[in-house]
């Protein structure tokens, strides 16, 4: 049996388990020995992160390849139009790769939202507006490069799903193991 670890990381703290500069460690909060993450988040980016001592697991979640969907809440600078998102929808070119087509949609500030620490910048004169975004793919800060490609910069990101498993009922900063396979967990995913 495998264990399969998520995490609700927090703003502030890398996805692996040694600290680097300014930044926090996993394991600041996170005890078990011998599991490794299943797909990265940036330090500056919040939300679910699956750690597990599985190897086929770790590169089913990771690798693009088996096309595992990852939603994304992110809060942007401005009032995206439809036409933007359909941008983002149609695919869209970067300076290094085309982003393939993602599933984007204007939402409310998620329920139950925590506060980040540090906070956002705030500017009265500039408002801000809350997207999900679903992509299969996970390049470097992708996210935050699509929506600056369509004038709108992400001043906070949140990963709140991959495939199948998401962050309802799990607090800011803790953490819940599981014990199976990754035959176990096929159903929990889509793709």
């Amino acid at each position: 049996m495998s264990r399969i670890v998520f995490f609700n990381k927090p703003y502030g703290v890398l996805s692996q388990f040694t600290p680097e500069g300014k930044w926090r460690s996993l394991a600041e909060f996170i005890s078990l020995k011998d599991v490794y993450v299943a797909g990265r988040l940036d330090a500056d980016s919040e939300g679910l992160l699956i750690l597990t001592d599985d190897g086929k697991l770790q590169a089913r979640i990771a690798d693009p390849k088996h096309k595992l969907e990852k939603t994304y809440w992110a809060q942007v600078e401005g009032e995206p139009q439809e036409s933007d998102l359909e941008r983002l929808r149609a695919g869209i070119k970067l300076s290094d790769f085309t982003a393939q087509p993602a599933k984007v949609r204007l939402i409310d500030e998620p329920p139950g939202l925590w506060q980040r620490d540090p906070p956002i910048r705030f500017r009265q004169a500039i408002p801000t507006r809350w997207l999900e975004i679903r992509i299969a793919e996970g390049k470097n800060r992708q996210v935050r490069r699509m929506t600056a490609a369509i004038g709108y910069p992400t001043l906070r990101l949140i990963r709140a799903a991959i495939g199948g498993v998401g962050l309802a009922g799990l607090p800011l900063g803790q953490w819940r193991v599981i014990e199976g396979s990754l035959k176990d967990l096929q159903g929990t995913f889509h793709e």
